[in-house]
């Protein structure tokens, strides 16, 4: 039986030599490992000169020998497993070889069994080797998988960059039109602010110039009056003249105020929110907006209706921004009435109606029309951004989007949308105190 230990010491050469084939570490190791391979065939063919047990004493010494060697070398620490497994077949030998050298007569009378227990020894070894070997292929299938998976995902993480990349260029360009399109709608706007201011300031200019010729008249008179002695005359005319002068500072004022508010609506919002009378707002942009679209259309007449509560509390907004916000309202309003009135029967009279009071917490500004309505179908999309119901060109969607994105977002506030096709729509503005 001693030729399983050199066919086993055979075989560990064999494998060492074959795991280091093609490593770094194959240089340090051939000469070695060719000179053992010989060592091992000389020495089997040596044995023969023994007798049997001392033949496996020889054949378990060199196997037992080679692996304890093998196993401690750091460079066969891959293998160390299938070193450890020739063990059971090197003690195998040594207790055949005692067996054999004190008690002869039971080793000769049950050699077979001896045998039988060295060929069992050596078939663990096979045994062993195989399900290493089929470990092996699993960690090598594993290893390719993983480095496969691995490169997939590298080529994946890669392709999910260059597409992060793209959609990050693309929403900047998202960006950059929206702020191009929202400034298109700010200047749409103010054109027909503009339209309006124009109209509304002409009739202060007016007073004022009217006053101021009268005024230079009144003063000639009380120069003649003064000339002629009569003082109470000319005290008369003194306080004809202050009253014109008045009259005159009032609508001076006027003129004033209609430029500061064109100046606050065409200037970029400074985010600064300052106590604010809604009353006084939402009434000079409901007259601009209505002299706007008279200047585009003179033919066009509405009923003004305004139910302003009196002695409301401030409210702290932006006021341009709020404005721009009741601007729209007031100019989607007049366009529904004025699409009606072009179908409607001549007994229609349009009608834009502005509501404040104060409910709760809140300063509400209410803006109805009798005009055309808004259908079910579409009225959760009105605020959208780019939705519009007007035909291209006359809108561009963005009106309602910014209202909404001024009262909900910039000032905490509500809107809320009541309409009935063919008879009209109600607009809520909520704004906190």
């Amino acid at each position: 039986m001693d030729f399983f230990y050199f066919l086993a010491a055979f075989l560990i050469i064999r494998r060492l030599n074959k795991s280091l084939k093609f490593s770094i570490l194959y240089p340090k190791w051939r000469t070695m490992l060719s000179t053992a391979t010989w060592m091992i065939i000389v020495g089997y063919f040596a044995a023969f000169a023994l007798e049997d047990i001392y033949q496996d004493l020889v054949g378990s010494a060199i196997l037992f020998g080679l692996v304890y060697y093998g196993a401690k070398e750091q460079d066969f620490a891959a293998q160390r497993s299938y070193l450890v497994n020739n063990i059971p077949l090197a003690i195998a030998g040594v207790i055949n070889f005692l067996f054999g050298l004190l008690f002869a007569g039971f080793y000769d009378k049950y050699e077979q069994y001896f045998g039988w227990g060295t060929l069992i020894a050596f078939a663990w070894i096979f045994g062993k080797w195989a399900t290493s070997k089929k470990q092996e292929e699993e960690l090598r299938i594993s290893t390719e998988r993983r480095a496969e998976l691995e490169s997939l995902v590298q080529e994946r993480t890669i392709e999910l960059q260059k597409q992060k990349d793209e959609l990050q260029e693309t929403l900047q360009e998202l960006k950059t039109t929206q702020a191009q399109l929202i400034q298109s709608e700010k200047m749409a706007s103010l054109g027909e602010l503009t339209a309006g201011i124009a109209h509304e300031i002409q009739n202060p200019l007016n007073f004022v110039n009217n006053f101021s010729e009268v005024t230079a008249e009144l003063i000639e008179e009380m120069e003649e009056e003064l000339n002629k002695g009569d003082k109470e005359e000319a005290i008369a005319i003194a306080a004809d003249i202050k009253q014109n002068l008045e009259k005159i500072m009032h609508h001076g004022k006027r003129a004033d105020g209609i430029v500061k508010g064109m100046l606050q609506h065409s200037r970029a919002s400074s985010n600064i929110k300052e106590p604010t009378d809604i009353n006084k707002l939402a009434d000079e942009y409901l007259r601009l907006a209505y002299h706007g679209l008279r200047a585009k259309d003179k033919s066009f007449n509405a009923e003004l209706i305004t139910h302003f509560t009196e002695g409301l509390p401030q409210a702290n907004l932006v006021p341009q921004d709020v404005g721009r916000v009741l601007l729209n309202l007031f100019n989607n309003a007049f366009y529904a009435v004025k699409e009606k009135q072009k179908s409607a029967d001549t007994e229609f009279k349009p009608a834009v109606e502005v509501t404040t009071l104060a409910k709760g917490k809140s300063l509400e500004i209410i803006v109805k029309d009798n005009g055309t309505g808004i259908p079910d179908d579409i009225k959760e999309k009105i605020l959208q951004p780019f939705f519009t119901t007007k035909p291209t060109g006359e809108g561009t969607g963005l009106g309602l989007s910014l209202s909404y994105d001024i009262v909900v977002k910039a000032h905490s506030g509500k809107i809320d949308v009541k309409s009935k096709p063919g008879e009209g729509s109600e607009f809520k503005i909520s704004l906190p105190i």
